[in-house]
């Protein structure tokens, strides 16, 4: 019998281009940005996968946080290609979570509902409502004003059934046009559910994000 049921797959083959340097190393209290997403998840999940080029891989491996649960797989020339790396590596789960390395400040009670959803609705993304007024712009001029109470900010953690979730990326594997993973399994047909998270859980881009 399988005894992963959950995997993590923690993003960090990223460039860190608008933040000048690879800000997964960067410092927040004593840990590294990735060390510190990482220990979010580890007591929660039975694995994680990071996929990662050797600077990340050789600091995780040489830190105080590194485990028989962590693993390694190859960063590819884009997101997707590396969360399909991951996919790879994973050990058959029942689920599995996508997180971005660069989101330190996920809370690890969110963390838990999404677990729980997963096993109930099969996707799910983690985000926020819009609180500012959003507005459809076309050719520099305003076209439409959106309904804020529909609008759905995505971040991650963004999970589902293991099975499905590679299914769509062996699917789409050759398509370069999504942005995230939820997006390829609404394409695919597959209903996404939300859960509500938090505003802190932010993606670090610029070093006024990690101030």
């Amino acid at each position: 019998m399988n005894k992963v049921k959950i995997s993590a797959i923690i993003t960090s083959g990223g460039n860190s281009t608008r933040f000048g340097s690879n800000k997964l190393l960067e410092k927040i209290d004593e840990k590294s940005v990735i060390e510190t997403t990482i220990l979010k998840f580890l007591d929660l999940v039975d694995e994680i996968i990071v996929p990662s080029k050797e600077d990340i891989k050789n600091h995780i491996l040489k830190s105080k946080i590194y485990c028989d649960k962590i693993k390694f797989a190859p960063a590819g020339k884009t997101r997707q290609n590396s969360v399909y790396n991951g996919l790879v590596m994973c050990s058959s789960p029942k689920i599995v979570l996508i997180h971005d390395g660069a989101r330190p400040f996920i809370d690890k009670e969110t963390i838990k509902k999404a677990i729980d959803l997963t096993y109930q609705k099969h996707a799910v993304l983690v985000g926020v409502f819009a609180i500012d007024t959003i507005k459809e712009v076309k050719d520099n001029k305003i076209v439409k004003t959106l309904d804020r109470k529909t609008i759905f900010q995505a971040q991650t953690p963004q999970c589902f059934d293991f099975e499905l979730i590679k299914k769509v990326h062996e699917k789409y594997k050759n398509n370069p046009d999504f942005t995230d993973d939820c997006s390829m399994v609404e394409k695919y047909g597959v209903d996404v559910y939300i859960l509500e998270g938090l505003k802190s859980n932010k993606k670090i881009t610029t070093k006024d994000d990690l101030k």
